[in-house]
């Protein structure tokens, strides 16, 4: 699970304050952490939801107290019935937050940019990969850079390790919006995307811990 070139999960690591010296990462026991796992496939979906988790988990050498675990279940046919099916009043803003760094891959390096054009093919991609409704390509892709625009950000990089290397990512705020005199039904198809981005992550490494998103939407 998690092999194919478009990643069947995507997995947030834990999230929460950690110092790292050099080859040692220190987890501190008055801190809350969260950890996510989505399976963006029914394979990868069922075998989360019947992991055998006990009163603690066992990570890196440290033992964890498991609280406020939630299953939270959806389809590719209900996001799209819901967000598009059924035509529902266009959003124009969304507050994305990424919680874990998050980098496009360009070629042989890695981009730390939220650059919306990068944010939805990324989505897209998976999108279509896993659904069987079709959202569109190369046109789609095209309009909604036209449209949409980062209001505000507030980012930082930070590095990310993968195996024996690193990778820098950004993590922090980014608020997109949606021009009002785009299409509604294009506009829909973005907020879809960007509801997805919740359970697909962004970017590069999802499966690993990158690209973690979390979202609030704004009329």
């Amino acid at each position: 699970m998690g092999n194919n070139e478009i990643p069947t999960i995507a997995y947030s690591g834990l999230v929460g304050f950690s110092s790292r010296s050099k080859e040692f990462m220190t987890f501190h026991p008055d801190q809350l952490y969260s950890l996510s796992l989505s399976g963006l496939c029914d394979p990868a979906s069922k075998a989360i939801a019947d992991l055998d988790l006990s009163e603690q988990l066992e990570f890196l050498g440290f033992k964890f107290e498991l609280r406020d675990r939630t299953d939270e279940t959806s389809s590719y046919e209900e996001l799209y019935t819901t967000l598009i099916g059924d035509e529902p009043e266009p959003v124009y803003h969304f507050e994305l937050d990424f919680k874990t760094p998050t980098a496009f891959s360009q070629n042989r390096i890695h981009l730390p940019l939220p650059l919306p054009i990068s944010m939805f093919r990324s989505w897209l991609e998976r999108w279509n990969y896993f659904s069987s409704v079709y959202l569109g390509g190369d046109d789609l892709l095209a309009y909604l850079n036209d449209v949409v625009a980062i209001g505000r950000h507030n980012i930082k990089t930070r590095k990310f390790q993968v195996y024996r290397s690193f990778i820098t990512g950004f993590i922090g705020n980014v608020r997109l919006q949606i021009l009002r005199r785009s299409d509604p039904l294009l506009a829909n198809v973005a907020h879809l995307l960007v509801q997805y981005s919740q359970f697909a992550g962004t970017g590069a490494k999802t499966r690993l811990g990158m690209g973690q998103t979390q979202i609030q939407l704004e009329n």
